[in-house]
């Protein structure tokens, strides 16, 4: 087994991979923008690659006000049927739609809880999930906390929040560690304090 070398996805058909795996992907997010920011992209990721949503990231970026979830919450319709026509994000109505009611059901979290991050490292009793996996065939699409997340999500009214979404979010932001253990970035994010 070799060591010391990237998760094999990370060489994917975006060159915004390595740098998103070396320094984002399974790094503790404790800031509620980032947090709002990965529930959008991987809510908009449904059914498409990742790398289609990577390469539209600085798009979505400018599209959702630099992921502000108090501004996202105030769009109306008549920013909604813009966006649709915004070539930079995947011009989704549903996802479009989901974006702007994800927003005002996290600012609703966050006035119950103080902050949305709280909310959703609660879920795993405030310290990141590392596992040991030495394949990328054994990483999960998901797990009993993202059933019980994507359940408690869905109550509270968000949408695109299946189990598998919100398993690749808990990923994203570092909720759960599955850099295989031959991965640098694996030891790198355990270390990681924010």
């Amino acid at each position: 087994m070799k060591t010391n070398t990237r998760c094999g996805w990370a060489y994917g058909p975006s060159p915004f991979y390595i740098p998103y795996h070396d320094e984002e992907w399974g790094v503790p997010v404790h800031d509620d923008k980032i947090q709002f920011e990965f529930l959008t992209l991987e809510a908009a990721q449904a059914g498409l690659s990742w790398a289609t949503i990577l390469n539209k990231r600085e798009g979505y970026r400018a599209a959702f006000a630099g992921f502000d979830p108090e501004k996202v919450a105030k769009f109306d319709a008549k920013k909604i049927a813009a966006l649709l026509k915004d070539p930079g994000i995947v011009r989704n109505r549903l996802k479009v739609n989901a974006a702007v009611n994800n927003a005002r059901r996290f600012l609703e979290v966050r006035k119950e809880f103080g902050t949305f991050s709280k909310y959703i490292w609660g879920f795993v009793g405030g310290k990141p999930r590392v596992n040991r996996w030495t394949r990328l065939s054994q990483l999960p699409a998901f797990s009993k906390e993202s059933d019980a997340l994507s359940a408690d999500l869905k109550k509270r009214g968000f949408k695109f929040v299946g189990t598998t979404i919100v398993y690749a979010h808990m990923q994203a932001t570092g909720l759960v560690n599955d850099h295989l253990v031959t991965c640098p970035r694996r030891a790198a994010c355990r270390k990681i304090k924010k």
